[in-house]
């Protein structure tokens, strides 16, 4: 699956960057095309000749190529890529990643690229386990970026444990694989739901809730990712989509997005529902800012929204995939289930706000996939990784069958 794609391989200041020689040749023996950037640490670790006899490419580090104002673009070089690959990826490097630090050649091509980008680690274990490293790969994660975890080992510090870079011909698997995958859904329309509703009390007010819409936009680009044309219906959020296969549509409440839905599902392949649309609206919406008056209360009649779940479960054709959401805080299994029948879902994706790290604004989740055959656990992930299990849950009920793929 690599024959013809354009990789960037970033190489940064590590031990490991002797590496970097093998992913070249693996790379290019299954007919990959390679440039190679290098940040300047990462000179002091493999010489560019050696990387540039393997490539047949002059290898860049620096911004400008000659003294007569001859210059290296990275905006170019992230449009041509097909994949952006760090490895080894310092620390340092991991951080100025994540946040957009840009003072070498590598991270602005790094923040220009429009392509997937995976970063393999490589770092002594003390330094891979410290909070402040950890806490910019979830930053990295939260991105959509792809992190190739790194293995357990004997260090250049002759320490051992975790912190050594995964092995090339891994490596090149998880690339291999990815481009395996991005075809699944070609031909494919999936219609996804996303973030929270408002529902106007006055001009200024609303009743709404906590959701980011994090979990939606993970699907949608996972879904396009795989070739899918993706139309994500969406809610208030301070989001972007990435992919150029989604086609967005902005809501605010719970009416309008019940139109966008009703009318982009029949013409879907599958329907993942993951935003949390209010279940009440005001009866009536003040078309003044509602004034704080002597009383001590204000009573606010509800009425009940649209039930775009059970909506879409009626019109549902056999062919077409249904996919649905519960956020529970208590009795989590029956209510899933109660919803899973009501609803007419294919499956359901159950959270529990009783899960750390679970649930509204998080940049992870853990869930629980519920069908009529069963349920199936997954531990707490980041949102991204999330999307592949959801997209990878085989549903051979329908047409749209999403084979189940392997990932490191």
């Amino acid at each position: 699956m690599l024959k013809g794609k354009k990789i960037i391989l970033g190489i940064t200041g590590s031990i490991a960057a002797y590496k970097a020689c093998y992913i070249i040749r693996g790379l290019i023996k299954q007919g990959a095309e390679v440039q190679v950037v290098i940040t300047p640490a990462g000179k002091e670790f493999i010489t560019p000749i050696t990387l540039s006899a393997l490539t047949s490419k002059p290898v860049i580090s620096e911004f400008f190529a000659q003294r007569d104002g001859t210059w290296n673009s990275h905006v170019d070089l992230g449009l041509w890529a097909d994949a952006v690959l760090i490895a080894p990826a310092t620390a340092s490097t991991i951080g100025k990643m994540a946040n957009g630090i840009a003072d070498n050649m590598l991270i602005t091509t790094y923040l220009s690229a429009k392509a997937p980008v995976f970063v393999a680690p490589a770092m002594d274990l003390d330094m891979f386990a410290h909070p402040a490293t950890l806490k910019n790969l979830d930053i990295l994660r939260s991105y959509g970026n792809h992190i190739i975890e790194p293995g357990t080992g004997e260090l250049a510090s002759h320490l051992v444990g975790k912190g050594r870079m995964e092995e090339p011909e891994n490596i090149i698997r998880v690339l291999d694989e990815f481009f395996a995958s991005s075809d699944e859904l070609s031909g494919k329309k999936v219609m996804i739901t996303a973030g929270p509703t408002y529902e106007k009390i006055d001009p200024v007010r609303f009743i709404g809730n906590y959701s980011s819409g994090k979990m939606g936009f993970a699907l949608a680009e996972e879904c396009a990712r795989r070739g899918a044309q993706v139309t994500l219906i969406t809610g208030p959020v301070q989001l972007k989509t990435q992919h150029s296969g989604i086609i967005r549509v902005d809501v605010e409440s719970a009416e309008e997005m019940y139109k966008a839905a009703q009318a982009h599902f029949p013409d879907a392949d599958a329907g993942i529902l993951c935003a949390a649309v209010a279940d009440y609206r005001p009866a009536t919406v003040a078309d003044k800012k509602i004034k704080r008056e002597k009383e001590e209360e204000l009573t606010l009649h509800l009425q009940a929204t649209q039930d775009i779940a059970a909506s879409l479960g009626a019109i549902k054709r056999k062919q077409q995939c249904l996919v649905g959401f519960a956020l529970e805080t208590n009795n989590e299994q029956q209510n899933a289930e109660g919803k899973l029948e009501r609803k007419n879902f294919d499956f359901i994706v159950l959270n529990s706000l009783n899960d750390a790290g679970a649930g509204f604004r998080h940049d992870t989740n853990k869930i629980s996939i519920i069908d009529r055959k069963g349920r199936t656990d997954y531990p707490l992930k980041s949102k991204t990784e999330v999307a592949q299990d959801i997209i990878d849950r085989p549903v051979s009920y329908t047409h749209l069958t999403l084979p189940t793929t392997s990932r490191v």
